[in-house]
This record gives C-alpha cells, sequence and structure tokens, in this order.
C-alpha cells in the first residue's frame, strides 16, 4: 500500500474525529469488472462487495470520506457469446480489498434532518489503493495465478494497484439524521492483471508442467490447443477496470455549532 495513502487516511481519521459534522456508514452490493475475459459489458457484475466509510461534511455540497470496500469479481469464456474468448476458454476470479479516499458534491445543499432538501445527485472522484490475487480452478483445485506467470513473465506482477474511483449516486434523508444512498462507482487502475491476462502467449518449454497448463487452457475439451508462443492471449487494451454499485445507510452526527 503506498506510504501517501496510509499517512492521508491516519490524518483524515483523525480530523473526522474531532469534526462537528461527521457522518459513518455501511455499505452493501455488488462488484464487477472490465478486462481480457468481459471486453464489452460495463455493467456485468459478478460478486458480493461490502465495505464501510466514515466521512466528513465541509458543508452541504462539499464532503470528503474515507472507504474501505470487500467484493469479488469473476470472469470466464466459456459464457462469452465470442467464439474466439470460448477457444481461449480462459477463467478467474479474485477478491478485491480496496482503501480509498474519495471527494463527493452534492448538486443540492443536503444536510440530514436539517436542510429543506430531503435528496440529493451527488458525484464524486477519489484516489485509492487495490490488492488483488486472481485465482483458477483447475482439476479440482484453485491456483494462485501470480506466482505461476503464465504470460512468461520474468517475476510475478504486483498485487497491489493504484485505483481512481469516479462515480455518481443519489441520497435521501429518511429519517432523522439517517440517509441511504444509491451509487454505481468505476475504478481504473494501473494494472493489467486482475484477471491473470495482458499480452501474448509465452513458449511453454520456459514454463512449468501447471503454468502452462493454466496458460493455455483451450485444447481442456477439443484437445486442440492453439496457444502458440508470440500469439495474442489478451485484448491489449491496457488496463483492466472495476466497479462498485450498491447501496450505504449512513447515521450523521450534527452539532449545534455546525454550517454557520
Amino acid at each position: 500500500m503506498p506510504k501517501a495513502v496510509i499517512i492521508i487516511f491516519l490524518l483524515f481519521t483523525t480530523s473526522v474525529l474531532h469534526a462537528q459534522s461527521w457522518e459513518i456508514g455501511a455499505y452493501g452490493g455488488a462488484a464487477g469488472y472490465m478486462g481480457d475475459l468481459n471486453q464489452t459489458n460495463p455493467l456485468k457484475l459478478s460478486g458480493p462487495a461490502i465495505g464501510g466509510m466514515l466521512r466528513y461534511n465541509f458543508n452541504g455540497y462539499l464532503s470528503a470520506r474515507v472507504n474501505y470496500t470487500y467484493g469479488t469479481i469473476a470472469g470466464a469464456d466459456s459464457t462469452s457469446s465470442n467464439i474466439q474468448q470460448r477457444t481461449r476458454n480462459l477463467s478467474f476470479s479474485t477478491s478485491l480489498s480496496e482503501l480509498s479516499i474519495i471527494g463527493e458534491f452534492n448538486f443540492f445543499k443536503y444536510i440530514p434532518s436539517i436542510s429543506s432538501s430531503y435528496f440529493s445527485p451527488y458525484i464524486y472522484l477519489g484516489i485509492g489503493t487495490t490488492t488483488f490475487i486472481p485465482h483458477a480452478n483447475y482439476q479440482g483445485q484453485t491456483y494462485d495465478l501470480t506466482t505461476l506467470q503464465t504470460e512468461g513473465q520474468t517475476k510475478p506482477y504486483s498485487n497491489n494497484a493504484i485505483s481512481i474511483p469516479y462515480g455518481v449516486g443519489i441520497k435521501y434523508n429518511f429519517s432523522g439524521a439517517w440517509t441511504i444512498a444509491a451509487d454505481i462507482g468505476y475504478r481504473n487502475t494501473n494494472t493489467d492483471y486482475l484477471d491473470d491476462v495482458s499480452g501474448l502467449y509465452p513458449n511453454k518449454a520456459n514454463l512449468s508442467p501447471l503454468s502452462a497448463a493454466l496458460s493455455d487452457r483451450s485444447g481442456e475439451k477439443t484437445g486442440v490447443y492453439t496457444g502458440t508462443g508470440g500469439t495474442q492471449r489478451g485484448d491489449f487494451r491496457g488496463f483492466d477496470t472495476y466497479l462498485f454499485v450498491g447501496f450505504t445507510v449512513s447515521f450523521t452526527f450534527i452539532s449545534s455549532k455546525c454550517y454557520y
């Protein structure tokens, strides 16, 4: 995890605990991803997501929050409508552990139990760090793909990535200081290995038997393997993206000195 994110998280948490108006909430929803095993559907969800947040409200329009979200994503070529992907026959699943700092803007002045607006659309943008470890099932066992270097990497790729969260949502003051919010947000990352797929097939002679088997799975059903060394394995589109969509229920602590 980048040291700067840790320092900002600690400073932010300290300021929140001493703020006149701060908020705590719990999140639940679903996660999905776009990458080499899902190239066309930006709304495809593949696993659950849960989390929590601390939010500092500067005023009725601007706020900042620290988020922790844990989710799971997965993909399988066998479910694709594209015949080339079905022939490739790769699959993966991974958990995502994200810590982020996010700025938020309300379109309407929103202060639970105080302002005249009982709801507001909002947008957000931030920065975070995400831990991931892609796995695949093979012959009844689950393997960590990171260590197998299935594309012939000289060393395992990092399990940590920088993420840029951005999204939209709407919040509603349903009772006193209580708020429920629904949002959808994407995360651009600086890794192309959320799914363990990026570039070219390696020369299988340079791989262990297990790495070779999980690098090219095209012949598991037909017996004909098409992953020749140097041919395309990934989609060459750059970095992977993931998303969270769900609901947050939060409680706002408001002192008598808030919002002059």
